[in-house]
């Protein structure tokens, strides 16, 4: 199994926020801005430059909202709205991270050879090796664009991909490049429109729109974005006096080659389909289905399927019986017997997936 695509559709499929990392960030043009003169481009040629656009060094503030519609008693459907997180990177691979966390900050600081993760809620300091093989991974932090040339890579075949104008994001101006899904997609989702920066050619703003959804399901982005040199102190960090300071070595806390293919090997993970209607199918482990938890509307602990049943459906078909969970981008169907399947589809979908495991 293509482990890598495996993780690929679980973002696009259960979290769409996990598709394009922290930094593909904007907030929408102020109404009543007339969208910026751009030279025209064609989609082709604009996906080709966000594909092979690099980080340069810059500054900026994040945002995120969501209204997923998640059925979970007690929690809020719409995501909290604000400002979450500060970025900036030298364009050397360096990189700063600052996430507003409501009861504290995470800092995450990547120095070229160190990075260092501060939290203010419980004064911990992580210091992690930044081995060069593993070089490419440790990035992430500084090319928070890999994420989404991924997604457009990935989806792109089975999208129309087209150029809806330009608008401004952050007060930069942006082409709108829109992929929807083509006619044979069997999916929630209406389309994802990605706003480019017209000079860099960063993913600077996203939003995915569901079928019968007038707002985004998922809107994040920058609120601020710069280019430009950045004060070399960003990139260095010193713990403050009297906090101990764990190291950690890449690998550290990593399940081993032989732990993760049996993790695999429990979930019995399958990939069925592709493209926008991609459905992941697999076996979840007795024990999890036994293991207990806090129960949503009090009383003590509930069991998994407890727990199922009070934030999804009770559903019966060939599958057995089962219990469906949907929200305004995906649906995740469980059975009785411990099958699962999840995807940014409608149920039958995944009635149709499981018919194939």
């Amino acid at each position: 199994m293509n482990r890598k695509r495996t993780a690929l559709t679980v973002a696009a499929a259960g979290t769409a926020t996990g598709v394009v990392g922290l930094v593909l960030l904007a907030t929408p043009a102020g109404a009543g801005t007339a969208p910026p003169a751009l030279p025209d481009v064609t989609a082709e040629a604009l996906v080709q430059s966000v594909l092979t656009s690099q980080i340069p060094a810059m500054s900026g503030a994040v945002e995120f909202s969501s209204d997923l519609g998640i059925p979970i008693p007690g929690l809020p459907t719409t995501g909290a709205s604000g400002e979450a997180a500060h970025v900036y990177t030298d364009g050397q691979g360096r990189a700063r991270l600052s996430i507003d966390q409501g009861d504290g900050e995470r800092t995450v600081v990547r120095d070229g050879s160190t990075t260092w993760i501060w939290s203010s809620a419980n004064r911990s300091v992580t210091k992690l090796a930044d081995a060069e093989t593993d070089k490419k991974g440790a990035d992430t932090l500084a090319d928070p664009a890999t994420a989404a040339r991924e997604f457009v890579a990935l989806m792109g075949k089975d999208s129309t991909v087209t150029v809806d104008g330009t608008a401004r994001v952050a007060d930069r101006p942006v082409y709108q490049l829109v992929l929807t899904p083509k006619p044979t997609e069997r999916t929630l989702l209406r389309e994802v429109r990605v706003a480019v920066d017209s000079e860099t050619r960063l993913p600077l703003r996203l939003e995915v729109l569901a079928n019968g959804q007038a707002t985004p399901a998922v809107k994040i982005g920058f609120t601020e974005f710069s280019t430009g040199a950045q004060d070399p102190g960003l990139f260095q960090y010193t713990p403050p006096a009297g906090v101990k300071v764990v190291e950690e070595k890449p690998g550290d806390h990593q399940p081993t080659k032989a732990e993760q293919d049996d993790l695999f090997a429990q979930l019995d993970a399958k990939v069925v389909g592709e493209g926008w209607d991609t459905v992941l199918v697999g076996k979840i482990p007795a024990e999890a289905l036994q293991s207990k938890a806090p129960s949503q509307r009090g009383g003590g602990d509930a069991d998994a399927t407890t727990f199922l049943k009070q934030i999804g459906k009770e559903v019966t078909g060939p599958f057995g019986t089962g219990y469906v969970i949907t929200t305004k981008v995906g649906t995740a169907l469980v059975t009785t017997d411990g099958r699962a399947a999840v995807g940014a589809v409608p149920q039958q979908v995944l009635v149709d997936a499981l018919g194939q495991k």
